[in-house]
């Protein structure tokens, strides 16, 4: 991004930082952006702001419901909480910013409670701006991490637009859903160079089951994560990290997770994705597979102690 450009982006955000500013109790997680270092970095906070409440979704039974959304060669995932409470995982790519609206539209997601872009890659967040703009947003968490694309641009015109404060995504916070759903960040539990390792990973408890929604988390960060969470990466489904590619789960982590399902958020792509080894590696576990390129777009959901998958196809 040039540097006439990342200022006007500085700017917007420094005038909206809040009076509070350094006192909220939860200002370790505060979204620094590290805009340009020339003689000196040049830091701030951006801002977070509660858009008008909305009714939560009407559910009619008290399940947890994990859905992987069919974004082609991309991720996107809606949790909807017994309660109604929902949060959104990435927003798929660039070119489905309509098939996002249609989604929530279609789940009768009038606002997002939760809202987190896992890492600044476009078939990630690219759908992101778009929805930061047509829905009320509660609360939004990124990694602490810069990138000079368009996609990431908009993402942060989008936030400054609706005036809200992003909160960094690290491992160790509980991000507050529903009373009866824990919400955890485990990743990233340091700070790496490649935007994968930055991704934010989360798990999601409800009763006696769990899952573990990995983004495009790598082989480092996956290491960090049994270092630093060691048993609590148990989980009983896992989306599979970086689509099935080879970089991400390995069998040490797979091994520490455990999980009874596996979800693939792949498309057609040139990347061989899923790869070979992952594969296989979920095949010797014994672990249930579901892939978007095959299933569509695949729910799972709890009743806190027994698992549903409902698949498009």
């Amino acid at each position: 991004m040039e540097f006439y450009k990342v200022i006007p982006l500085i700017l917007r955000y420094i005038l909206n930082i809040s009076p509070e500013g350094k006192d909220y109790e939860d200002i370790e997680d505060t979204y620094i952006i590290s805009a340009i270092a020339i003689s000196a970095s040049l830091l701030t906070g951006c801002n977070m702001g509660t858009s008008e409440d909305t009714k939560p979704v009407v559910t009619n039974n008290r399940d947890l419901r994990v859905i992987f959304l069919d974004v082609g060669q991309g991720a996107s995932q809606l949790i909807i909480t017994p309660s109604g409470k929902t949060m959104l995982i990435d927003a798929g790519n660039n070119d489905k910013e309509q098939t996002m609206i249609n989604y929530l539209h279609s789940y009768g997601v009038s606002r997002l409670d939760v809202v987190i872009g896992s890492h600044p890659d476009a078939d990630h967040i690219g759908g992101l701006d778009r929805v930061i703009k047509e829905l009320p947003i509660g609360k939004i968490y990124m990694p602490k991490i810069m990138s000079s694309t368009k996609t990431f641009e908009s993402v942060l015109d989008a936030v400054a637009s609706k005036n809200l404060k992003v909160k960094t995504a690290v491992t160790d916070i509980d991000i507050d859903l529903d009373n009866q759903v824990k919400v955890q960040l485990l990743a990233p539990v340091k700070t790496y160079d490649d935007t994968n390792n930055m991704c934010a990973v989360v798990k999601i408890t409800y009763k006696n089951t769990s899952f573990l929604l990995t983004a495009d988390a790598e082989s480092k960060s996956e290491q960090d994560m049994i270092t630093s969470h060691g048993s609590d990466l148990k989980s009983d489904v896992m989306l599979v990290g970086h689509h099935g590619s080879k970089s991400s789960t390995t069998a040490r982590f797979l091994n520490a997770v455990k999980p009874k399902i596996a979800v693939i958020q792949v498309g057609e792509n040139k990347y061989g994705h899923p790869t070979k080894p992952v594969l296989s590696r979920l095949n010797k576990q014994g672990i249930e597979v579901y892939r978007n390129d095959l299933n569509g777009t695949v729910e799972i959901d709890s009743d806190g102690s027994t698992l549903n998958v409902q698949k498009e196809r």
